[in-house]
């Protein structure tokens, strides 16, 4: 076997669902340009380091020096388990937040893979692991290691997988195989008319122009902002407690997509939904005990509890 085909078979034996190999060569002008004017639209709200290293998101060489080629990795995540509603006193958690922590995990395995690659191509190797917070447009990176397209839900599709992917990029000094230079998926105008994901947006982050404002987001509003949650938005948030799942829930290629076959990453089906009364009773050690590894910690308690009011409030509504 070449060196590529070696590498995508450790991968696939490190348990990752999808893998490609891509050159490090700085993404197009128009990436860069988008991000831009993404981020002077306010649409980051306030995620301020987006606006930090800018550069370094659309070009590897910038991030790690002597970057010659992208390894991509993608592990699954749909949940066999995924009931649309609870009871009337239950906040749902997106299915990601299910598991344990993706960014510990998809880096260990990685690491494991630069073990690999360093007893097949000696000591001189040098890499980067990249999961999720390193400056790195990685959906973009996944396009271009020919993994799927960005739907417009503005996740990564794989056609076979959905959009319910966790994704790591191992940035390497080797010249590995033919990396694949602008390569686009077959799938690149995958959702044609569909707009299923933007009807199913209960706030309207998903615009009907194509862009996506975080600041309207549940996602954004429930784990990110940590700020007060605008009185307009409360009321659309429903019982999503944790995230949201809705664009994606709704995407055809999410329905017809396995399960999560990877037994290493630890799943809880108890996660599924919290009693939003229990929630509100936490004390910060049984906070941090019990979601231990997760990342329901993220937001912190006190956020966790006024989304959880909100929730109450919402579900006594409807």
């Amino acid at each position: 076997m070449t060196l590529e085909e070696q590498i995508k078979q450790k991968a696939r034996d490190l348990g990752f669902d999808i893998v490609g190999i891509t050159d490090a060569e700085p993404l197009h002008k128009n990436y860069l340009d988008n991000l831009l004017g993404w981020l002077d639209a306010g649409f980051a709200g306030r995620m301020t380091w987006l606006h930090k290293d800018v550069e370094k998101r659309t070009n590897p060489a910038k991030l790690f020096p002597g970057a010659k080629s992208i390894i991509v990795v993608g592990l699954n995540y749909k949940p066999a388990y995924n009931p649309a509603n609870g009871s009337n006193t239950q906040g749902k958690i997106a299915p990601y937040a299910r598991y344990d922590d993706y960014h510990p995990f998809i880096k260990g395995q990685l690491r494991k893979l630069v073990d690999f690659l360093i007893e097949t191509t000696g000591p001189c190797l040098k890499f980067k692991i990249c999961v999720d917070s390193t400056p790195l447009l990685e959906r973009a990176f996944a396009v271009k290691a020919g993994l799927g397209f960005i739907g417009k839900n503005h996740a990564l599709i794989n056609p076979d997988l959905g959009p319910q992917i966790f994704l790591g990029e191992l940035i390497t000094n080797l010249e590995i195989g033919t990396p694949v230079t602008n390569r686009r998926s077959a799938q690149a105008n995958g959702c044609q008319k569909c707009n299923k994901c933007v009807a199913a947006c209960p706030t309207g982050a998903l615009r009907q122009d194509g862009s996506f404002d975080a600041t309207k987001c549940i996602s954004y509003l429930t784990i990110e902002s940590n700020t007060e949650i605008p009185s307009d938005l409360a009321p659309k948030i429903g019982n999503w407690l944790f995230g949201c799942a809705d664009c994606i829930s709704a995407c055809p290629y999410q329905q017809k997509a396995p399960a999560c076959a990877n037994k290493d990453f630890a799943f809880y089906a108890d996660r599924t939904f919290l009693n939003l009364k229990e929630v509100i009773n936490l004390t910060e050690d049984q906070f941090n005990m019990r979601f231990a590894n997760s990342p329901i910690l993220r937001p912190g308690l006190d956020h966790l509890k006024k989304t959880a009011r909100i929730c109450m409030n919402n579900l006594s509504n409807s």
